[in-house]
Formats: C-alpha cells, structure tokens, sequence
C-alpha cells in the first residue's frame, strides 16, 4: 500500500513517472481493460513513487535491468520507464489518451526530418520506436519511398545504439508473437464489437478537427498475451478510406513488454479480400490452406 508520508520527500522526476503509471492505469480502467494488466502499472506506481534513489540513477548505472530489478517493475514496465528517461515520451500512455505524433517521436533518430518521419508512419503503421527498428530489420522500411537500403543502414545502426539500453532480451522475433490464428481472432472480436457500438471510444489528436470521441478501442486477453486493437488513425488511411478496416494490434506478454501488427484486407494476390497480417503474409497464406483443407 502506498505510504502517503514518503511522497513529502519524493523525487520529483520519480513521482513524474510515477503519475504516467497510475494514468496508464486509469485509462486502462476505464476503456475495460484486464484487472491483472491495470494492477500492475498501480504497483510499479507505487514503486517509484516510493522509491529512495532516482530513477534516472539506477539506469544511467544498471540499464533497464537495474529497473527490472525493482519490486513489482518487471521487464516491460522497465521499458516504458527507460523510454520516459531517454525519449521524456511515453508512446503507450499516448496511444491510450489519443495523442500519439510518432512522426515526432522519429524525428528523434538522427537523420530523419518531418517528411519521411510521416511517410514511414503512413506506409508501416508503426507508430513507436521498436516497431522502427523491427521494420528496420526485416526489410519493411528500406521499402519505404525515398529511404533505400542506405538510409535504412543508418538509422539501423542509430536505432540500435538508443534502443540498446532499453532491451532486456536480446532482440525479439516471430516466435514471440502471438500466433496467427489469434492475431486474426482478437482482429475479428475488435471490427465485430466496434461495428455493434460495444467498445469505449477515444478522441485522437490527429485528423479529428472537431475533437470527437470516434476510435473504439479494444483491450482483450487470450492466454498469456494482452491486446489493444485500433483503427489505423494514419494519413493514408483516411486517405484511401480504410480508417474502418486497417487494425493496428498491440499485444503485451506477461512481463508487459509490447510489440505490434497491422491486419489489414488484401487487395491483390491469392489472399485477395482476406484479413492479412502485415509482415507474416506467408504464415497467413499457409493458416488459410489448412483451414481450406479442413473444411
């Protein structure tokens, strides 16, 4: 339980970040998310609120281990928090408030200026500096209009060198994401719900002049793994008029560190008129043969 009387000689930039959690925690709350995934951003909160040494101490001298390390914290809270000390950003508490810029947020790798910063945005749907160094790696952002293999090197290398102090575990892959199967179930229960009017809606920043509480949000568990599922609120989506069907799904393992995936309706190819996760389009091909076959 939080001890009121320690917050008299808290460290400032400690209870910051200790306030983020808590609002992390309540908005979570209140879009209907899992109780498990809300009590612990409270725990972590009253953690740091709590804790005697600066935070910033603890990572400058332990890295996101040294965070890891505290009670009630875990791997991907200890994440979040390096995120906050190296970036002052927090992309999740964004998301979940509705005021996300990611074409901000990239501009924070040498290098990358607004307009490619927006394009990257618009063309991968990622809108966090993980996801970035992902489609860095796997080809995706060298296919991306006016970056080529020889900027994508770059901010490769740039990416590693900021993010190499957030990472826990060595860099993740496929096999630690959810499979397909799921991806598409939580993809279908998050169009299905936001189509009847079941889910909570939020008001983005971006694109919403009149500021109007429009994007359902979905927050879902299966298994280990937690989702937040959410219309695509890009540029290009509007612009195509695919605002209701690109879904970009968040998912968080037990220890909540977060990763992302884009389902969209393939418009061409075999999958043509499919739902398709972007990135794992064979394992997509490969679910829907043996569905074929099953049937």
């Amino acid at each position: 339980m939080l001890d009121r009387n320690l917050l008299v000689n808290s460290i400032p930039e400690n209870q910051r970040i200790a306030d983020k959690l808590r609002e992390a925690a309540d908005l979570l709350h209140a879009q209907g998310a899992n109780p498990y995934r809300i009590s612990a951003y409270r725990k972590a909160a009253d953690t740091v609120a709590q804790l005697p040494r600066s935070l910033r101490e603890i990572f400058d001298s332990d890295g996101v281990k040294g965070l890891d390390a505290l009670p009630n914290v875990g791997e991907g809270i200890a994440s979040a928090i390096a995120e906050i000390l190296i970036t002052t950003r927090w992309s999740q508490l964004e998301r979940l408030r509705g005021t996300t810029e990611p074409a901000r947020l990239f501009q924070s790798v040498p290098g990358m200026g607004p307009g490619l910063a927006k394009r990257i945005h618009d063309v991968l749907h990622i809108d966090t500096l993980q996801g970035l160094e992902a489609a860095a790696n796997d080809g995706r952002l060298e296919g991306v209009p006016g970056v080529g293999p020889r900027r994508a090197a770059a901010w490769r290398a740039s990416l590693d060198r900021m993010l190499g102090r957030v990472r826990a575990r060595a860099r993740d892959d496929v096999s630690r994401e959810p499979t397909i199967e799921t991806l598409l179930d939580v993809d279908y229960e998050y169009r299905r719900k936001a189509e009847d009017g079941e889910l909570p809606k939020i008001a983005p920043k971006r694109f919403n002049p009149k500021n109007e509480a429009w994007l359902p949000v979905l927050h879902a568990t299966r298994g280990e793994w937690h989702f937040t599922a959410l219309y695509s609120n890009t540029e290009l989506a509007h612009k195509l008029k695919r605002t209701r069907d690109w879904v970009v799904i968040y998912f968080y393992d037990s220890d909540h560190v977060e990763r992302q995936r884009t389902v969209v309706t393939e418009t061409r190819g075999p999958l043509v008129g499919r739902r398709v996760v972007r990135g794992r389009e064979a394992e997509c091909r490969s679910y829907y043969d043996e569905h074929k076959a099953v049937a």
